[in-house]
């Protein structure tokens, strides 16, 4: 069986850190992919795709402190679901890519000395 994910895309939004009650951290994130193409007419056509990213760990750390809104990243992990209950009882599910690898593909404006590429292995 396999369950890989990968993508290249922009940030929706600044990464979010929180703690579980070990104190392990994790790292969510919007993160934008686009597809294009021409129609019947020879029109460009686009379509914007949403994935929600979870990070863990050291991994989830070095996202928050490294990542903002925009910047063009490449991650590779897995999907995962999950679901829950809300306060009336309806069913709710999440689908997220569980990011094992996260590379940085382009440098951070305020930084000339950050390497164009990063890697993050978990």
């Amino acid at each position: 069986m396999l369950n890989k994910v990968m993508l290249i895309g922009r940030l929706g939004r600044d990464p979010e850190l929180r703690f579980t009650d070990s104190g392990t951290p994790i790292a969510n994130f919007s993160l934008a992919t686009e597809r294009t193409w021409r129609d019947e007419a020879g029109q460009r056509q686009a379509e914007t795709d949403w994935h929600n990213i979870i990070a863990w760990g050291r991994l989830g750390e070095i996202v928050k402190s490294n990542l903002a809104k925009g910047r063009l990243v490449y991650v590779e992990g897995r999907l995962q679901t999950r679901s829950w209950e809300d306060t009336n009882q309806v069913r709710h599910y999440r689908t997220e890519v569980v990011a094992e690898q996260v590379k940085f593909l382009e440098r951070k404006a305020d930084d000339a000395s950050a390497m164009p590429e990063k890697e993050l292995p978990l």
